[in-house]
This record gives C-alpha cells, sequence and structure tokens, in this order.
C-alpha cells in the first residue's frame, strides 16, 4: 500500500501546514460572521417591512392598496362612459359657423342684413337670414343637411355655408 505523505508532497514542515490551515480557519470564521451579521439586518428590514408602520400585516395593507385600486378603475371606466357621452353630444352640436353681413336693400347702409350658418361635425344644421328693411326685420330659416340645402340659396347664403364648411374665408370686419 502506498501512503501519501502532505508535508513531504508540498515540500512543507508541519508546522507551516498548521499554521495555514490556522489562518484559513480564521478567515472562515471571519466570513461567517459578516454573512450573519447580514442575515440579521436583512431579518430585523424584513420584519419591519411584514409588520408595517402601526403594526399591521402586509396581507392589511395590499388589501387596502387592491381596493384602491378597483376603486380607481371603477372611476376610470365612469369617466370613460362620460367622456364618450360629451364626445357623441359634441359632435351633434354646432361647431361650424358663417357669417355674411350685408345690404338687403339699395337705400339701406349699414350692412344691417346678414346670413348666419351653423353647422355641426356632420355639416348638419341651419341658415338664418336676416333682411332688415325700413318697414322691420324679416328672419328667414334654411336647413342644411350634408353641407347641402334642399332649397336655393342666395349669394350671401351661399358664402356663409361656404365659411361655416371651411371652404372660404370668413368677411374681414369693416372699418369704423
Amino acid at each position: 500500500m502506498y501512503e501519501i505523505n502532505l508535508p513531504d508532497l508540498l515540500g512543507l514542515s508541519y508546522d507551516y501546514l498548521i499554521m495555514i490551515l490556522a489562518a484559513l480557519i480564521v478567515v472562515l470564521i471571519i466570513i461567517m460572521i459578516v454573512n450573519t451579521a447580514k442575515t440579521s439586518r436583512m431579518k430585523k428590514s424584513y420584519r419591519a417591512f411584514m409588520e408595517g408602520k402601526d403594526m399591521k400585516s402586509m396581507e392589511e395593507i395590499l388589501m387596502k392598496k387592491f381596493e384602491q385600486v378597483d376603486k380607481a378603475v371603477a372611476v376610470t371606466d365612469k369617466n370613460t362612459e362620460e367622456v364618450q357621452n360629451i364626445l357623441e353630444t359634441l359632435n351633434k352640436t354646432f361647431m361650424k359657423v358663417g357669417m355674411v353681413k350685408y345690404d338687403a336693400f339699395n337705400e339701406m347702409g349699414g350692412k344691417l342684413s346678414f346670413s348666419l350658418a351653423l353647422l355641426n361635425k356632420a355639416n348638419d344644421g341651419f341658415i338664418i337670414n336676416a333682411m332688415h328693411s325700413r318697414e322691420g326685420c324679416y328672419t328667414y330659416i334654411k336647413e342644411i343637411v350634408n353641407g347641402n340645402s334642399y332649397l336655393v340659396l342666395s349669394d350671401e347664403e351661399a358664402q356663409a355655408l361656404s365659411i361655416a364648411k371651411g371652404e372660404a374665408k370668413p368677411q374681414p370686419p369693416e372699418e369704423s
């Protein structure tokens, strides 16, 4: 049988070998102490996290947060529905306006007559034509569907409709 003699194999005496092993054990003990201290700090942090500030359990805190999230989702859903209703209503409101001021009769001045076109997003609406004379003011209304009238439009009404649809520029303001 072959015998292995470690000190002879390494070329060291028993004294040096024992000193190296003792130093290695001291290093391992230091590493173990450092790891134990880190683990202890982590356990304290974990306990504090799980217990909460007022000694509440983490489960209670999470349940409260989930309830808050559920309420926020419900409010968001309600707001989304309300915004959708507002957008639908907005599509039906008059958002395009065109106005042309003019003199309806030669003897009248000051451009007191006007044609006013009011349209929604789909170009549906009406044109109000107010003709001012010495005897009074006469007002007429014509329905507009898809940007067109079923009745013949005067030049001023057609111009007001074009302005409302964005096809023509508005009249410049009168100079005083």
